[in-house]
């Protein structure tokens, strides 16, 4: 059994074949996570990688700064519909676009950007399997003219069951029916090791699906859908009536999401602020170990 939606995916011999494409917009998404004591880690724009070279035609997506809430402290929450209206139309998103869009991070940037479009009611993008690493394992061209793609008009028409916040997940954690999994890696999970967000550990009673896990590490394509599957199966999520997933801030939360979606599940959120907002906050209950 294949994937339930495959058309959310698309490999990158089909990307190959229609670069030329008017009605095709390709977008990077980009962002460098550096370990930062203080701070968990440092987020830099990968607009710089981008200009070193980049899939021909593709523009830049900004997750630092045009693509998050900058009215907020915490780190890549959704922006407000004008803003990601504006942000999209001026790359080139609007009606009568397909949108592709890739990173060079396990996908999960993609995915992030994927989930955002999909939140603002627009349901023509797709994720490019495998992104920047599988594009130029296969020695496919590379360019680095800039971007000169013409304004569209985008229509942000909100769904916002896609997101949630922390009283959702609350609620889904009494709610046997529901499930609440983390995106980070185990050692995250668990409280032994790797970037923390305040207090170590998990959401107390959620489960773990890593999104690191659910790609080939060598050419960061998604597994095939079995192997996928019984993933999330172990965890109880194919059997939930609703999932919420979460990271640390959203990004690998939407990997999750977004595999969850190819697998067909129906009613899947993204915790938006995840753990920068709920391990900082002590009336919130957390797992070690």
């Amino acid at each position: 059994m294949g994937f339930a939606n495959p058309e959310y995916l698309v490999e990158t011999d089909w990307l190959a074949s229609r670069l030329a494409d008017p009605a095709l917009r390709v977008l990077e998404c980009t962002v460098v996570l550096h370990p930062d004591v203080q701070h968990g880690y440092r987020a830099e724009s990968g607009r710089a990688m981008w200009a070193a070279g980049h899939i021909p035609g593709s523009g830049f997506a900004d997750l630092t700064d045009d693509l998050c809430d900058r009215t907020t402290s915490l780190r890549f929450m959704l922006p407000p519909a004008g803003q990601f209206a504006e942000t999209m139309a001026r790359l080139g998103v609007g009606d009568g676009v397909r949108v592709v869009l890739y990173d060079r991070v396990v996908n999960m940037w993609a995915a992030r950007v994927w989930w955002m479009l999909r939140a603002f009611g627009f349901d023509d993008a797709v994720v490019l399997n495998g992104g920047w690493r599988r594009w130029t394992l296969e020695g496919r061209p590379v360019s680095t003219a800039p971007d000169t793609c013409a304004p569209a008009r985008f229509r942000a028409r909100p769904r916002s069951e896609l997101f949630t916040d922390k009283v959702g997940v609350l609620t889904a954690l009494r709610d046997r029916s529901s499930c609440v999994l983390n995106a980070l890696t185990e050692e995250q999970h668990l409280g032994i090791g790797g970037v923390t967000y305040g207090r170590p550990g998990r959401i107390a009673g959620s489960l773990n699906v890593p999104a690191r896990d659910l790609v080939d590490p060598k050419t960061h394509a998604y597994l095939d859908a079995e192997t996928l599957r019984a993933k999330f199966a172990a965890a109880g999520a194919l059997d939930a009536r609703r999932v919420i997933t979460y990271c640390g801030g959203g990004i690998a939360a939407s990997s999750d999401a977004f595999v969850l979606m190819l697998l067909g599940h129906q009613d899947v959120a993204v915790y938006d602020a995840s753990l920068s907002e709920w391990a900082a906050d002590p009336t919130l209950p957390m797992q070690a170990g």
